[in-house]
């Protein structure tokens, strides 16, 4: 995997890998992801979103990702619940991978999977050299 760029730097991401061998996104709680105090700014959940679904997107498109330019059409974020003082983590999901667009769902947690505090639709344009 390639370096982050400097947003994710600030956010502190680092990429682990889950069982299955795909992308884990975690951001450790931090003074830079702090909206109200002792909660996570919804810019910051939002760009954790981001760079899931954006990683994933590359990861799918294997070998073409090269030769493949994305460009983000729209992007809705649902925030579910309130983001607290903990890591937080983030994982996407291909909805379709067709041959000129993209579409990626991602979902950010913190204690249980299963209880998601935010979730982002992405559409991509997929521009092929």
């Amino acid at each position: 995997m390639t370096a982050l760029p400097p947003y994710a730097e600030l956010l502190r991401l680092r990429v682990d890998m889950d069982d299955c061998g795909m992308p884990v996104f975690v951001m450790p709680f931090h003074d830079d992801v702090v909206g109200r105090p002792g909660y996570l700014h919804g810019g910051a959940i939002a760009g954790l979103l981001e760079f899931a679904a954006f990683v994933t997107l590359r990861q799918a498109l294997g070998e073409r990702a090269a030769a493949t330019a994305t460009k983000p059409i729209n992007v809705t974020v649902d925030y579910m619940r309130a983001g607290l003082p903990r890591d937080t983590f983030a994982t996407g999901t291909i909805e379709r991978l067709g041959g000129r667009i993209a579409n990626v769902e991602a979902q950010a947690w913190q204690k249980d999977r299963s209880e998601p505090i935010a979730a982002a639709q992405m559409n991509f344009l997929l521009v092929r050299d």
